[in-house]
């Protein structure tokens, strides 16, 4: 396109070509140097003016467009949210932990609810040795920890509906508040030997506790609702934390209560309990959205979740019965580390099994647990506590694997506005299988020709899980 200088240069005849004069080297002078460019300039006429003005109009937008580009490049290289380059990206990590715990909140939350759930395995173990060593009767003592059992799985599953319904914080800090008060209540009647009523009364006051690790569970479950392989890690990680404070808790109790006094296990839990749950509860960011208004019915009615649930109840009569049974076989001291063994087993087999990326269906894992709670009866029958700590060792690999993928399952099955009280449930029916498992262990470890026949029940109780989760087809694939 003609530049307008030529375009509108009066007409006449054609200009002679304009011979540009040589260039004076550049040099430092100063004013003298500036004043003859300036007088050279000036004194260009019509002529050179055109040409100069073409060549302006040609390089112009060129000039332009240069210093576009450079503005651009420094404002972006400038920008806050631009990519790192590749070579200077930080690589995710390969651990799938590690990958799990660069979730935002993740440590807060989990360090919290670890305090918090670490007494789980403290009250039970203290209160028996404060009640027993005020009473003298192991009997009084043992009887009040089963009531405490009991009204506690009767009233979690309405605390863990509050919980869905108004918010963890919300919920979780009060009952917590509340439940601190019951065990300090029982800790003042047993310290000064009230009645024995006043015991059954107190322990009921702390079924108010919530359930911990299922909070911690929805709360992965909300964060990770779009990484089906992220949230099987959690779950492993979840079950391996839950035998690692089942593991330790009863043996920080019997120290503290042996080393300091009877009552020490108990303040020492209190403490951790409402310590952890204050700690847990802060973390909002973290905390899935509260539904109060829901047309979801409740878990127990949802297709599936009853069969589940019978499948956690034999499942549950495993634990109890085995326990007790190797009490009773043992029959010494060594009866504790023996039984950690088993709990050891499961943890490292839970976080062997978050680093699969596919978990395997719940029927598969409940017979790899039939099979595996039989070695137990098999090394009994030579009488070696050395082959029955290796026994107990490798049966517990079975656990975790088995409750990860139960769990997941009722993560499936459960209605996200109920996801607390749908774990609860489970949670619930588990502890009713202890507790069956518990009372047939002990009969018939007391009335069979032989304690080793205790050992009969776990892998029979495997087995009825088994085929009760094969008959229902319960999770026949594993949820993804």
């Amino acid at each position: 396109m003609p530049h307008p200088d030529l375009t509108h240069a009066p007409a006449g005849p054609t200009p002679a070509p304009h011979t540009e004069a040589p260039r004076t080297p550049q040099t430092p002078d100063g004013p003298e140097t500036r004043e003859t460019h300036e007088t050279h300039e000036t004194h260009d006429g019509p002529e050179t003016h055109g040409a100069l003005g073409a060549q302006a109009a040609h390089t112009a937008p060129e000039a332009h467009e240069a210093r576009a580009a450079r503005a651009a490049a420094e404002a972006h290289e400038a920008s806050p949210g631009r990519r790192t380059p590749e070579h200077t990206r930080t690589p995710a990590p390969t651990n799938p932990y590690r990958r799990l715990f660069t979730v935002p909140g993740a440590r807060a939350f989990t360090l919290g609810n670890l305090i918090a759930r670490l007494p789980a395995g403290m009250f039970s173990v203290s209160s028996v040795v404060m009640i027993a060593g005020a009473y003298g009767s192991y009997a009084l003592a043992g009887a009040v920890s089963a009531a405490g059992l009991v009204v506690g799985a009767l009233t979690a599953p309405w605390i863990a509906r509050l919980v869905d319904r108004h918010g963890q914080a919300r919920i979780a800090v009060p009952a917590t508040v509340w439940a601190v008060l019951g065990q300090l209540t029982l800790l003042l009647c047993a310290h000064n030997q009230a009645p024995a009523w006043t015991l059954f009364a107190a322990t009921m006051t702390t079924a108010t506790a919530p359930n911990t690790g299922g909070m911690s569970r929805a709360r992965w479950a909300h964060l990770l609702k779009d990484d089906p392989d992220a949230r099987h890690t959690a779950n492993a990680f979840e079950q391996a934390a839950d035998e690692l404070c089942f593991m330790l808790g009863p043996v920080l109790a019997a120290l503290l209560c042996s080393a300091l006094f009877p009552e020490a296990g108990t303040l020492a839990a209190a403490a951790l309990f409402l310590t952890g749950v204050l700690l847990f509860a802060a973390q909002r960011a973290t905390e899935p959205p509260v539904a109060p208004r829901t047309t979801a019915g409740p878990p127990l009615r949802t297709p599936g979740m009853p069969a589940l649930l019978a499948v956690f109840l034999a499942t549950g009569a495993v634990f109890g019965s085995m326990e007790v049974v190797t009490l009773a076989y043992v029959d010494s001291p060594a009866a504790g580390p023996i039984l950690a063994l088993q709990a050891a087993g499961s943890c490292a087999a839970g976080l062997v099994y978050g680093h699969t990326r596919r978990s395997a269906g719940l029927a598969s894992c409940l017979a790899a647990m039939a099979v595996l709670m039989a070695l137990p009866l098999l090394a009994a029958l030579t009488g070696s506590l050395l082959l029955l700590a290796g026994a107990l060792l490798a049966a517990g690999t079975a656990t975790a694997p088995t409750m990860v993928t139960g769990m997941t399952l009722v993560q499936r099955l459960t209605p996200p506005a109920r996801l607390n009280e749908g774990m609860t449930l489970a949670v619930t029916a588990l502890l009713g299988g202890v507790a069956i498992g518990s009372a047939t262990g002990g009969w018939l470890a007391d009335h069979a020709p032989a304690t080793t026949y205790g050992y009969l029940i776990p892998p029979t109780a495997a087995a009825v899980a088994f085929v009760l989760c094969a008959a229902t087809r319960t999770g026949h694939r594993a949820p993804r």
